[in-house]
């Protein structure tokens, strides 16, 4: 089968097409046509061994210490499965699916194995696979922090930082689907996307400092990696929550130490790869509630190009890599 890998850590020229053996479904597992896959934060990471400062170590212990555990990136996918090893029940050959292996990856591949009881699930009746495609990451990881780390409840004040990307743009719609009131912040040029998504105000972080509020949110989530609670603990309502999703180790350590007051808290961490959150955020999908912005799209043969663009201080929402049938 085609694929894309790399050998080495690098810029996107290190990525190369090659040829590998077809997989196949053991017990347990499902094999899937893939047809789409994106360029997320992760494929991003593994690739170039651009880590948050202090996690270095961290990230080559997790992504291979010298060179790339694992060398096919696609940390999400959607396609068609193909075949399913013995004891599976829960798909069949020809279902729509969609699928987080995360750190697993795999999905720059014309096919890919994961276990039925891993992140994959039915796709949503009305989305296409590059939609499909990229629902897990963005929002499986703003549904983790929004709704599990901070109880997310309605009429709750959601402050987002970094509102334009994959996890900004899908912790705006997210928000919304539970009923807060969202402020998000962005760059000039993407203000009338992150309004399009449904926030209810939008800040120029480049002209308006959010942290300037006093007692103002119940949430604040920051892509960005700019937040700490020094900076925002004071925007905070009592009992608020700031989540930090992009950190670094000094940022972390900051924030933890800080002192804090009125049940204030903050929390940063990893959100994990659940079927039952693919589950959730496809009847998101399904109520239109939530819909992957898609910038751009590119060819499996030009995922070293969808990289370069990834990296463009211009892309917004989510890098899509499409594997259509010959």
């Amino acid at each position: 089968m085609k694929a894309i890998a790399h050998s080495n850590y690098g810029t996107p020229d290190v990525l190369k097409p090659v040829d590998l053996p077809k997989p196949a479904a053991k017990p347990g597992e499902v094999l899937v046509r893939i047809r789409a896959t994106t360029v997320t934060a992760g494929d991003y990471r593994a690739r170039s061994l651009d880590i948050p400062p202090g996690f270095g170590l961290v990230g080559r212990l997790a992504f291979g210490l010298f060179r790339p555990r694992r060398q096919v990136l696609g940390a999400e996918f959607s396609g068609v499965v193909e075949a399913v090893g013995n004891d599976v029940t829960r798909f069949a050959p020809g279902d729509r699916v969609f699928a987080y292996p995360g750190a697993g990856f795999g999905g720059y591949a014309e096919y890919a194995v994961i276990a039925e009881t891993a992140a994959i699930a039915p796709m949503p009746a009305d989305l296409d696979f590059d939609e499909a495609a990229a629902i897990p990451f963005g929002g499986a990881t703003a549904l983790n922090f929004l709704r599990d780390k901070a109880g997310i409840k309605p009429g709750d004040h959601v402050l987002v930082i970094g509102a334009s990307g994959s996890v900004g743009s899908a912790a705006v719609q997210v928000s919304k689907a539970f009923g807060a009131h969202v402020t998000a912040t962005a760059s000039a040029g993407k203000l009338d996307m992150v309004g399009d998504l449904g926030a209810d105000q939008v800040i120029d972080h480049s002209r308006e400092n959010p942290a300037a509020a006093r007692d103002a949110y119940d949430i604040i989530l920051d892509t960005s990696g700019t937040a700490t609670y020094p900076k925002y603990g004071s925007s905070l309502k009592p009992g608020g929550r700031l989540l930090l999703v992009s950190a670094n180790l000094w940022q972390h350590i900051g924030t933890l130490f800080a002192r804090k007051r009125g049940g204030r808290k903050a929390s940063g961490g990893y959100a994990p790869e659940r079927a039952e959150d693919l589950r959730f955020l496809a009847d998101l999908a399904a109520r239109g509630q939530f819909m992957p912005y898609i910038d751009k799209r590119f060819a499996l043969a030009d995922a070293a190009q969808a990289h370069r663009y990834y990296e463009s201080p211009a892309r917004k929402g989510n890098v899509v890599i499409t594997n259509a049938p010959a």
